[in-house]
């Protein structure tokens, strides 16, 4: 049981950087050096002084930069890989007692899996609100997308069991935008 929540946190975690790369390592780093949260011991840097204050300035940075229309569209697409590598790092950091093998196959499919679909569905949002409003929209959008990746990144890890609603959300989201602009075409 367990096992099946610490997937849980990993996938909520995961699907969090998909929004914002840097704020799930920062929850994380404070969830594990306030005793809420158990790391595997090949990450235990993470839960480090030095590292949350790197979290914290790199999240602070990095929300910051998605007010600022079409740089916000840039870093959506760029980060996209590193959006995957980040949700399959997330996801390996959170499972503890698993063989290695098990432990990467997880966090790849889970973890980068869950990262990815959110990363694809914030550019697409982003690229469409730049279409609609000219980019006027956008800070809004980015003020949302920051809030919802706080919620759900302490959600993640306080409630793991509600995550799995919170995700099906941003599918369902991710559906309807495509299908929109696939009517649109």
């Amino acid at each position: 049981m367990e096992l099946f929540f610490s997937l849980l946190i990993g996938i909520g975690l995961s699907a969090t950087s998909g929004f914002r790369l840097f704020l799930p390592f920062l929850v994380i780093s404070a969830a594990s050096l306030t005793g809420h949260l158990e790391l595997s011991p090949a990450f235990a840097w993470i839960s480090t002084y030095p590292a949350l204050t790197v979290f914290a300035v790199a999240a602070l940075v990095e929300a910051l930069s998605y007010f600022f229309p079409y740089v916000d569209n840039l870093l959506s697409t760029i980060s996209i890989p590193f959006a995957v590598i980040a949700g399959t790092v997330i996801t390996a950091s959170v499972i503890v007692d698993m063989g290695p093998l098990l432990t990467w196959s997880l966090a790849i499919i889970a973890g980068g899996g869950a990262s990815l679909t959110t990363k694809t569905t914030s550019a697409l949002l982003h690229t469409g609100s730049t279409a609609v409003s000219g980019g006027t929209a956008n800070p809004v959008l980015s003020a949302v997308e920051t809030g919802y990746s706080v919620v759900m990144a302490i959600v993640s890890i306080f409630a793991p069991v509600l995550i799995i609603i919170l995700f099906g959300f941003i599918i369902w989201i991710g559906v309807r935008v495509l299908r929109k602009r696939k009517r649109d075409i």
